[in-house]
C-alpha cells in the first residue's frame, strides 16, 4: 500500500565543496550540514554526486585501500546522522553486482598471452577499477537505509566514467522520506529518455532526488535545466537537482541547484540556487499528486510525515547568469580552490603591462584577496616605457604589491656564454633565439620568487597563443595554473571591459586595454607581425579547434581577411604545437572544448586537412 504523504517536504540542498580524496574532512564537513538541515526542521538533506570522495576521484578508484576508506568514511557519516536523512554521494565497491564481465585468472593468463609476455600483470588494478560504482547512500538515524548505484555513465567531453566505474544493474528503489516515496538518480540518468526517471514514476514515485557533480562550461546551465524540463515533462514528476560547487584541477563546478516542477502548461523552474558558491539552501518542495497509473512498489520507509507546517519556505529565485558573468565567476572559483587546496595562500603574476597579465591578476585578487597576488615586472632591453608604467598602475588599481626585476643582466649574461656556440658567434638581436631566452629567463625568475616565498605562479597565455604555439616553453609557460589558457584573445578584452564596469574607476587601465598586443621581445615588436589580426585569428581557430571543422570548411566560411593560404598555415600551427601544450600548466575549463580534456589529439600528427 502506497504511504500517503503530504503536499510538500522541506528540503535542504547543500552546494557542497569536495576536496578529492580528502575523505575525513569532506565527511567531518557534510555531518556539519547535516546537523544545521536537522536544527532547521528540514526533511531530507541532498549532498552532490560523490560528495565524501569529491568529484572526479579518477585512478584513485583503482586502489583497494581507497575504496575501503571510502566505505568507512560513509558508515562514520551515516552513524553521524540524526532525525533529517540525507542523500549523499560516494564510490562503493560494487557489492553484489554481476561479475560475469569480469575476467577470470584464466582470462587474464589468455591475455598475458596474447601480448606476449608470461603473466598479464593489471589484474588488481582492472578488478578494482571494473568493481567500483559511482554511488548514492540514504542515511539517517545513525545508519544506512539503501544505496543506489549510477547506471548511466557518460564517456564524452570531460569524462572517463566508463574507465572509473561500472554501471550498477539493481532495480529502482524507492524510500519514505518524511511520508513521501522518493526515487533518486545520479546525474546522466537523469538524461536518459524514458530511463531511470521514467521507471520511477511507473513505480510510484512521487519526488525524484537528482544528484550531479556537472563540471561549467558557458551556457550549461541552460542546457541542464531544459534536459531535466523534458524529464519532469515525461514522468510528472517534479525533480531535485543538486549539483556540486568548486574548483578541481581544471574542472569548475558552478552549483547553480534547482527544482522543476510539473505545471499546466508544461515543466517550470520553480527553485534555482546561487551559482558558484557553496551553500545550503532550506525549503518546501511540492511532490507530485498519486496517479492511479502508478503501480506502488516495496520500499524503505526512511523517516515518515512530520505533523502540518504552518508557514511554506519558499525556494530561492537566483536569475540565470549572463556568459561573461558565468566565465569571470568561473575563472575566479578556479583559482581560488587549486591554489587553496593545493595548499597554497599566495601566488605571484608576472606583469608585463598587456591585457593578458592584467586579467590574470585581476582574477587573482577576486580570488585571493590583492593581499596575497604579487606582481613581477620584469623589464629587458625592448620594454617600452609604458609597459612599466601600464603594470605599476595596473598594481595601484588591485591594491598588490608589484616588484620590478630587471631581466638585462640576465639577458646579456646568457647573450654572452653562448655567443661562442652560435652560427655567427653572436646571437642576433630580436631572433627567435634571443626573444626566447629573454622568456626563459623571466619563467625562471618568477619560479625563483616562487621558491623563495612559497609562491605559486600563474602563467597569462591565452587560448588563442596556445592554439598557434605563440608561446615559450619554460619561459611564459612556466607556472603551475593557466588562468585563461581557455579564453581566446578577444573574449579577453571582453572579459576586461565586463570587470571594469563593475567598478566606479576602471580597474584595468585603459591604455592597457587601446594598446596593440605586443610580447616586446624585439625591437618594435607587435604580434600581427607574427600573426594575423585576432579578428581573423579567433574565427579561424574557433572553427578549427572547437568546431573540428576541417581546412576545407573553413576556407567556405569566407573570414573577413583570412585568404587560404593564411588558413592553412594557421592549422598547421595548430597541429605543430600539440607538443608545448601538453607540456604547459592546465587552467579552468570555461569552454565546450578546452585543450587538454576535451580536445585530445596525438602530438606526432601529420593530417593536415
Amino acid at each position: 500500500m502506497m504511504t500517503e504523504s503530504p503536499r510538500s517536504l522541506r528540503v535542504a540542498i547543500s552546494q557542497f565543496n569536495s576536496v578529492v580524496g580528502d575523505l575525513e574532512n569532506n565527511t567531518s564537513r557534510a555531518l556539519a550540514v547535516v546537523s544545521l538541515a536537522d536544527e532547521a526542521g528540514a526533511d531530507v538533506v541532498t549532498f552532490p554526486e560523490l560528495a565524501l570522495t569529491g568529484y572526479p576521484p579518477e585512478d584513485l578508484v583503482f586502489k583497494p585501500g581507497f575504496i575501503a576508506d571510502t566505505r568507512a568514511a560513509l558508515e562514520k557519516f551515516a552513524a553521524g546522522t540524526g532525525q533529517t536523512p540525507a542523500i549523499v554521494g560516494f564510490v562503493d565497491a560494487g557489492r553484489g553486482v554481476d561479475d560475469s564481465s569480469v575476467p577470470n585468472d584464466d582470462e587474464f593468463h589468455s591475455m598475458g598471452e596474447l601480448c606476449g609476455v608470461d603473466e598479464f600483470d593489471g589484474g588488481s588494478e582492472l578488478r578494482a577499477g571494473v568493481r567500483a560504482t559511482n554511488a548514492v547512500a540514504v542515511c539517517g538515524a545513525g545508519k544506512i537505509f539503501g544505496i543506489y548505484h549510477k547506471k548511466h555513465l557518460p564517456n564524452y567531453d570531460v569524462f572517463d566514467e566508463l574507465r572509473h566505474f561500472r554501471p550498477g544493474d539493481h532495480a529502482p528503489e524507492l524510500f519514505v522520506i518524511g511520508g513521501v516515496m522518493v526515487g533518486i538518480t545520479v546525474c546522466e540518468d537523469s538524461w536518459v529518455r524514458e530511463g531511470p526517471v521514467a521507471q520511477l514514476a511507473r513505480l510510484g514515485a512521487r519526488l525524484v532526488f537528482n544528484i550531479n557533480g556537472s563540471p561549467f562550461r558557458t551556457g550549461k546551465q541552460q542546457i541542464r535545466e531544459r534536459v531535466i524540463c523534458a524529464r519532469v515533462n515525461e514522468s510528472g514528476l517534479p525533480i531535485v537537482y543538486t549539483n556540486l560547487v568548486g574548483g578541481q584541477d581544471e574542472l569548475v563546478f558552478d552549483g547553480g541547484s534547482f527544482v522543476v516542477s510539473p505545471g499546466i502548461n508544461g515543466a517550470y523552474v520553480s527553485a534555482r540556487c546561487a551559482s558558484f558558491t557553496e551553500s545550503l539552501n532550506i525549503f518546501d518542495v511540492t511532490v507530485a499528486e498519486a496517479s492511479s497509473v502508478q503501480t506502488p512498489r516495496r520500499s524503505t520507509i526512511v523517516t515518515r510525515a512530520r505533523p502540518e507546517r504552518r508557514t511554506r519556505l519558499e525556494g530561492p529565485m537566483f536569475a540565470p547568469m549572463a556568459a561573461l558573468s558565468q566565465e569571470w565567476s568561473a575563472l575566479v572559483l578556479g583559482v581560488r580552490d587549486y591554489v587553496e587546496k593545493s595548499g597554497y595562500r599566495q601566488v605571484c603574476v608576472g606583469l608585463s603591462g598587456g591585457v593578458d597579465s592584467s586579467m590574470v591578476a585581476a582574477v587573482a585578487v577576486d580570488a585571493l584577496g590583492a593581499s596575497n597576488v604579487y606582481g613581477v615586472l620584469m623589464p629587458s632591453r625592448h620594454s617600452s616605457a609604458h609597459s612599466v608604467t601600464d603594470a605599476e598602475q595596473l598594481a595601484r588599481n588591485l591594491g598588490i604589491v608589484a616588484r620590478i626585476v630587471s631581466i638585462e643582466p640576465a639577458h646579456k649574461a646568457l647573450g654572452d656564454m653562448l655567443a661562442p656556440h652560435m652560427r655567427a658567434e653572436r646571437i642576433n638581436t630580436g631572433n627567435v633565439t634571443d626573444q626566447n631566452i629573454q622568456s626563459r629567463v623571466r619563467g625562471l625568475v618568477l619560479m625563483a620568487l616562487a621558491n623563495e616565498h612559497n609562491l605559486l605562479v600563474l602563467t597569462t597565455g591565452n587560448k588563442s597563443e596556445a592554439a598557434v604555439g605563440y608561446s615559450t616553453l619554460f619561459g611564459d609557460t612556466a607556472g603551475a595554473f593557466a588562468v585563461i589558457k581557455d579564453v581566446w584573445k578577444l573574449r579577453v578584452y571582453e572579459l576586461c571591459a565586463w570587470r571594469n564596469a563593475r567598478e566606479t574607476g576602471p580597474w584595468i587601465p585603459e591604455a592597457i586595454l587601446a594598446k596593440a598586443p605586443s610580447a616586446e621581445l624585439a625591437p618594435d615588436q607587435r604580434d600581427d607581425q607574427s600573426l594575423p589580426a585576432y579578428t581573423v585569428l579567433d574565427p579561424i581557430l574557433q572553427a578549427y579547434v572547437e568546431q573540428d571543422r576541417s581546412v576545407a570548411e573553413i576556407l567556405e566560411l569566407e573570414i573577413d581577411g583570412a585568404d587560404p593560404e593564411m588558413i592553412r598555415h594557421i592549422c598547421g600551427l595548430v597541429s605543430n604545437s600539440e607538443y608545448k601544450r601538453r607540456q604547459s600548466p592546465h587552467g579552468p575549463r570555461i569552454s565546450s572544448k578546452a585543450f587538454g580534456r576535451d580536445r585530445r589529439m596525438p602530438i606526432v600528427n601529420h593530417y593536415r586537412r
